[in-house]
């Protein structure tokens, strides 16, 4: 368990340093080819004058550009990321009056974790999830959907709340933030260069710098839409499996968490503000059984069968 919470720091780093390569290789490219295709025109009655020669120039401007964006991206998921996750799902701080067993639980299994307690948020949602989000356990949070809270008696809630505090102790939230910040910026960016293209000057020059916007636009398409993605795909597949594993070694209670697992597989309700870069922070992808079969091509868990019937393993007292 030690050795795959570590591997997992590991991977951040990883992932953190690959994705820095990734946009300096972006702007690298674009540099190179703005300084193959883009040149001034020349007046007529000097035509003998020699074209400027932009030496590296391009390639350099292009590569400090990629790393500042890339930097950019990470300190803003380090920083802020976490808060945009809870905005945009449409988290509130839940109540300590309202929601006092809930943070009862919290805090208990977070003294057994040895972390600080998490703050605790709920969504108003009918379809049954929870995620935990943060950089690292003192800056962390789980979110429970009202949903959720409405179908799992105090044993599956448990084991649910228990899954999600794994998550904050083998630090996978912070690899997916930093990730899924990088993914989406590079989708917007895509979308931005591609709309920008509409409107550049045609002719000449013009036509020299839609090519290079083009670029541009589809290297950073290939990352957003493509290959980051599949990357987060391979890194969300076995941090669900071990999370169940140290949850139920957390709560030393399998049922819990089974029976919780067993509720979410018979769910038929979308979660309404999770998407493709959120998803895979919930304990059961909301997108996975809910949209069209292509949709599985990206799903970042393993399929929810497979997950109990590890569990039912665990319960029955045999290795996984």
């Amino acid at each position: 368990m030690y050795s795959e919470i570590a591997s997992n720091k590991r991977r951040s780093v990883i992932f953190i340093v690959l994705f820095f390569v990734i946009w300096l290789a972006i702007g690298a490219a674009c540099g190179f080819l703005f300084k193959a295709v883009y040149h001034p025109s020349v007046n007529p009655e000097y035509a003998t004058a020699a074209p400027a020669n932009y030496g590296w120039t391009p390639v350099i401007v292009g590569v400090a550009i990629g790393a500042a964006l890339a930097v950019g991206g990470i300190v803003y998921s380090l920083n802020a990321g976490a808060g945009l996750v809870l905005r945009v799902s449409g988290a509130v701080p839940a109540d300590p009056t309202e929601y006092q067993q809930l943070h009862n639980l919290v805090e208990a299994l977070a003294i057994g974790e040895g972390i600080p307690k998490p703050a605790v948020y709920v969504i108003d949602d009918p379809s049954p999830n929870a995620f935990a989000t943060g950089v690292s356990p003192e800056k962390a949070a789980i979110t429970f959907t009202t949903g959720l809270l409405a179908i799992m008696n105090r044993e599956e809630l448990e084991g649910v709340a228990g899954h999600e505090m794994s998550h904050i102790k083998n630090h996978d939230i912070r690899l997916l933030l930093v990730v899924g910040t990088m993914i989406g910026m590079a989708a917007v960016l895509a979308s931005i260069l591609w709309r920008s293209v509409f409107f550049a000057r045609g002719g000449g020059r013009g036509n020299q710098l839609v090519l290079v916007l083009f670029a541009a636009g589809a290297l950073l398409a290939v990352v957003g839409f493509i290959f980051g993605p599949l990357m987060r795909l391979a890194l969300s597949r076995r941090r669900e499996s071990l999370a169940d594993v140290s949850g139920v070694e957390l709560t030393r209670n399998p049922a819990g968490l089974l029976s919780a697992l067993k509720k979410l597989q018979q769910n038929d309700k979308p979660f309404k503000n999770m998407n493709h870069a959120t998803a895979a922070m919930c304990i059961d992808d909301p997108l996975q059984h809910h949209e069209a079969w292509y949709h599985r091509l990206y799903d970042t868990h393993p399929p929810i069968e497979e997950r109990i019937a590890e569990l039912e393993k665990i319960a029955s007292g045999q290795s996984v």
